[in-house]
């Protein structure tokens, strides 16, 4: 069962440019993502997907500079860029984050990944940890079904209600341990907001090598005012029309068209 590790990046963002190239403590944002994911067991490999656009080249370079692979592949399609990966690498199952999250839960991938090992079910997903800090995963197969039926479909960016079906893939809700159960905290980076957020974490909690995540909820649990630097920040969501499409596209899997 080959389990690969994949960073979705790219440096289109309008609402904050080339964020993943903004640093924390000495390190880009995607450099602390490949690092955490570098201390993970049990991945065959740590690919890089991003897109075929020049503007996303500097991606490739880091990935280069840190010795992990790279794919490049649709500007839009997010799904389509990581069924490609997949099938080039020969994977069985992605566990993976995306590039703007440096401060992943390592404890809870592991789990992730030891879980996706086993075989045994399509979609993973981890239910409590802060925004910004839990992986996903699927297995090539349901990737494979989605990607055939959504057909030119390209509006794939948040693409978790494709999987998180029961009825149609086997789906696995791993539950936070309590200490680290916080969904209302955003650790992940979107905003301007979101930046000051994680610089004041990166330059007030103490750490070696790599920050722990429970390091972290210890610091924002003593000092609650600091939540204020991006409380008022709004996660991006499906709209009714995109979640109808969702619904389409699986039920033509559900029955078999």
């Amino acid at each position: 069962m080959k389990t690969g590790f994949v960073i979705i990046a790219r440096l289109k963002s309008s609402r904050l440019p080339l964020k993943l190239l903004m640093d924390l403590k000495g390190k880009k944002i995607v450099e602390w993502v490949i690092e955490r994911a570098m201390t993970l067991k049990g991945i065959s490999e740590i690919i890089l997907c991003t897109s075929t656009n020049p503007q996303d080249y500097p991606l490739v370079e880091i990935a280069l500079e840190h010795g992990i692979y790279y794919f490049a592949g649709s500007e839009v399609d997010v799904l389509d860029r990581m069924y490609h990966a997949s099938r080039l690498f020969s994977l069985d199952y992605v566990v993976g984050i995306t590039g703007e999250n440096p401060l992943f839960c390592r404890y809870h991938a592991q789990r992730v990944i030891d879980l996706a090992r086993r075989g045994e079910f399509d979609y993973i997903k981890i239910d409590g940890l802060p925004l910004g800090t839990a992986v996903f995963c699927v297995s090539f197969s349901a990737l494979e079904k989605v990607v055939k039926a959504k057909g030119d479909y390209a509006d794939t960016e948040i693409w978790g209600a494709f999987f998180d079906r029961p009825d149609v893939f086997k789906v696995k809700t791993l539950e936070v341990n309590q200490e680290l159960k916080r969904p209302s905290y955003r650790l992940t980076l979107d905003y301007p907001e979101d930046y000051k957020f994680l610089r004041h974490i990166f330059n007030e909690v103490p750490f070696e090598h790599l920050m722990d995540l429970s390091a972290v909820i210890e610091y924002i649990d003593s000092n609650p005012s600091i939540l204020e630097l991006n409380r008022y920040v709004e996660q991006r969501s499906l709209s009714e029309e995109q979640l109808a499409k969702i619904d389409e596209i699986v039920n033509q899997i559900k029955d078999g068209s």
